[in-house]
């Protein structure tokens, strides 16, 4: 089934290079892990210790956590407590008021749409190895999460965990009345979905082609109440601060639209470099400098989409080919052998039967 062409806010073999291996995440949407693991029987200072934390990692929401790390020690949680809803039990207990910084100037924005584009924007300032994207079609909107940091465990459980915060979210925005339309799951249908129903209250799609939420374009003009046009200088002033100092990460920030812009059909050099108020060629220069291109960023995202369906969703492969915008599933066949040396189906079989593959 070829995916919705939502509009956003070569012959060469590709060479596939992974993202920096030290993406990491502030713990503030974490920072209740500690309470859920207490909730669930467990002893929170025993299981950290096990998983290699201090349990003081907690005590502040400005700390920093590799995103590889987090995904282990979320992993670690849900072995421990046999939990299979761990993400979303702690995803539940975050929203605008976990980002800090940047959830304080969405918070002061002058409408939801106004607020939404800023966390977009700014979101690589919390964490690096995944990111949120804003999406419209005709009268629906989406808010979408990916992760594009490479070998991550528990990504069904991160993901889980961030449509219930962008859930928080809009919610906080737009009031305890609002609805989603729907909510979405990059992963099979779980044997349970008692606790999802229970907390999104709203239709559930799994199989999905990215982890989000849906719901009426009328939302973005709602304006905001709690807007304060001077503490939003004053914030914008050291987001751009802290931009300047992170200079240096523009492939990751690359990296970061890459997914939601392969997904929705807007991956032209040209299409990415206008999210960044840039003309093409600029985007080409500036990775150039950092000796990447734009078209191995693409490449190397379209490969990691690919790992993922073909782990946790039931997609067949033609499915998965029209998602990426292959011609065909033979298109598609090729060029995943290309980066991987075997074929999607081979790939799927070998993970599955949890043994050692390939990239």
């Amino acid at each position: 089934m070829k995916s919705i062409k939502w509009h956003s806010a070569g012959g060469r073999q590709p060479v596939v290079k992974q993202a920096p291996a030290e993406a990491t995440v502030r713990i503030g949407p974490t920072l209740a892990l500690p309470e859920v693991l207490r909730n669930l029987g467990a002893d929170p200072a025993e299981v950290l210790n096990e998983a290699g934390f201090e349990l003081d990692l907690f005590n502040d929401p400005e700390n920093r956590i590799s995103f590889v790390a987090r995904g282990r020690l979320i992993s670690h949680c849900v072995a421990r407590t046999g939990c299979r809803h761990f993400g979303l039990l702690l995803g539940q207990h975050a929203g605008l008021h976990s980002f800090g910084l940047v959830g304080l100037l969405v918070k002061h924005s002058h409408d939801v749409g106004t607020a939404l584009r800023s966390l977009v924007r700014y979101f690589h300032l919390h964490a690096r190895g995944a990111a949120p994207a804003l999406a419209i079609d005709g009268d629906r909107a989406m808010l979408s999460f990916g992760i594009y940091q490479p070998h991550v465990e528990a990504a069904e459980q991160i993901g889980d965990g961030a449509v219930a915060v962008m859930f928080n979210i809009m919610r906080g925005l737009c009031g305890s009345a609002w609805k989603a339309d729907e909510a979405r799951f990059a992963h099979r249908r779980p044997e349970d979905v008692a606790s999802f129903r229970q907390f999104f209250r709203a239709p559930l799609r799994f199989d999905a082609e990215q982890y989000a939420v849906v719901f009426s374009t009328t939302c973005l003009t709602r304006p905001l109440s709690e807007t304060d046009p001077g503490l939003r200088r004053l914030l914008q002033e050291h987001i751009d601060a802290l931009e300047v100092r992170h200079s240096d990460e523009f492939p990751a920030r690359v990296r970061s639209v890459l997914r939601s812009a392969l997904l929705t059909g807007q991956a032209s050099a040209e299409q990415v470099a206008a999210l960044f108020s840039m003309h093409s060629r600029t985007l080409g220069r500036h990775l150039n400098a950092f000796g990447t291109r734009f078209r191995e960023l693409v490449d190397e995202s379209r490969f990691e989409i690919a790992r993922q369906m073909l782990e946790d969703s039931a997609m067949d492969v033609r499915q998965i080919a029209g998602m990426l915008d292959y011609a065909d599933a033979s298109a598609f066949t090729r060029a995943f052998r290309r980066w991987s040396g075997t074929t999607p189906a081979q790939w799927r079989a070998e993970r599955r039967a949890g043994k050692p593959h390939r990239n």
